[in-house]
């Protein structure tokens, strides 16, 4: 099992981001998810909101962050990377060019956010033949456990249920049980968990309910002003794992 740690693609500038990544990989993060900053990023919290149009007040030009990415991708040849990336981002990039740059630098893997379907963008990524992430809620609704054995990326699957956020599923009242429903509804892919993952702890019972990694969030972005206090702190989530 790994720990997934988030990196804000051009924050506060690249050469900083660059930095990130690798002391990520230095204090035990096996996966790096990576950003390309949206123009409208209404999904997100404030937090990523403001780094995000940060980043693109530095630079709003894309093919630089595609080469960013080139670069930081042969600095890190053995750390697993996917990409976060709202579907207007994509647009904006151009699709065909988008999946080809992806498909050529091996980043296999799109969390895409903001999904219009009748775009047809997600179809021509599966069809290019990178694998497109679903998102799981903890109330396992039967809709997104369709969506999501449909699917041939990974699964996103919600740690725990948010304050306010509604029932919990009788069927599948523990993470464990929502995993193992995931399971028996015949999903081979990796269950990677996260929203509510916020301590070691949390990272032990990803791993003890089945999960394949766990989403570290907040907790480590808000240490990134203190470079070895963040990786002691990713040094005792990714501890959780073995």
């Amino acid at each position: 099992m790994n720990i997934i740690c988030y990196l804000n693609n051009g924050y506060p500038n690249f050469e900083r981001s660059n930095e990130i990544a690798h002391a990520y990989v230095e204090g035990g993060a096996g996966i790096i998810e990576i950003d390309f900053p949206a123009r409208d990023p209404y999904l997100e919290s404030p937090l990523i909101q403001e780094r995000m149009a940060k980043a693109l007040e530095n630079c709003d030009d894309y093919d630089k962050y595609m080469e960013e990415l080139v670069k930081l991708r042969g600095e890190l040849k053995d750390t697993k990377m996917f990409i976060v990336i709202y579907e207007s981002t994509i647009a904006e990039i151009g699709p065909e060019k988008f999946a080809d740059f992806c498909l050529a630098n091996g980043f296999s893997n799109l969390l895409m956010v903001g999904i219009d379907e009748s775009r047809g963008i997600k179809k021509l990524m599966i069809e290019k033949g990178l694998q497109v992430t679903c998102y799981v809620q903890f109330q396992m609704l039967e809709e997104e456990i369709e969506t999501a054995a449909n699917s041939n990326g990974f699964v996103y699957m919600q740690y725990a249920p948010a304050a306010g956020q509604g029932y919990v599923n009788p069927k599948y009242p523990t993470l464990k049980d929502c995993i193992q429903g995931l399971r028996d509804h015949g999903i081979k892919q990796p269950i990677y968990c996260g929203v509510g993952v916020h301590s070691p702890e949390d990272v032990r019972i990803v791993k003890e309910s089945g999960g394949d990694a766990a989403f570290v969030g907040s907790a480590i972005l808000k240490l990134q002003d203190d470079i070895p206090a963040m990786q002691e702190t990713i040094k005792k989530f990714a501890a959780m794992c073995k």
